[in-house]
């Protein structure tokens, strides 16, 4: 560390800044939705020290820390369920995040231990909303530094949505109707509140 500034690991070092990789054999898996030419966009330099994120000092103020009040649908002492209002593009896409700010790295030992019966119980509660193949669990982080997991449902029998390009589905795939989104979001509160907990008001 130089000046008190992270130094480039060897790893981005050896990244050709400012160049194009190749597209490469990414193109050619049956799981990549994408068709025709397409470029890599050219690397950009390393960001060090890396921008704050929400809640971090330096960064925005945290989302759930001032005034959680969209999205809501299920709520304990200690976690909350968010299901965005507005439908997307999958047959539903929920957030858990502990009501506590923490990152994964520093969870208390109680919200760690209740992290995994809580994926199992919401990603259960998914399952059953119709027309749900699986149910895919993901953390980034890059934006936000309180704790949070998205729950991404695949649609039954869209094979070619599985594995880690769903969230890119997401995003292409037409918007759910708003009636049946909304029906989705009190099926999945309501399945979670029959396990304890409270539907959002």
């Amino acid at each position: 560390m130089a000046d008190g500034q992270p130094e480039t690991s060897d790893f981005v070092r050896r990244l050709p800044i400012g160049e194009r990789l190749p597209i490469g054999e990414v193109a050619n898996d049956e799981l990549f939705p994408f068709d025709g030419e397409i470029k890599v966009k050219p690397l950009e330099p390393a960001r060090l020290p890396e921008p704050a994120r929400r809640g971090e000092p330096g960064g925005d103020a945290c989302d759930a820390c001032h005034g959680l009040n969209h999205g809501v649908v299920w709520e304990d002492d200690r976690w909350w369920v968010l299901v965005d209002a507005e439908p997307h593009g999958l047959p539903m896409v929920a957030v858990l995040m502990p009501k506590a700010h923490h990152d994964l790295e520093d969870l208390s030992p109680q919200l760690a231990a209740e992290l995994g019966p809580m994926i199992q119980r919401l990603a259960g509660a998914i399952g059953r909303v119709p027309g749900v193949g699986r149910v895919h669990v993901n953390r980034w982080g890059d934006g936000g530094s309180h704790f949070h997991v998205w729950f991404l449902a695949r649609p039954q029998g869209m094979w070619q949505m599985r594995g880690a390009m769903l969230a890119v589905w997401d995003d292409l795939l037409p918007k759910v109707p708003t009636d049946e989104w909304s029906r989705s979001r009190r099926a999945v509160a309501g399945a979670m509140a029959r396990g304890g907990g409270t539907l959002a008001s």
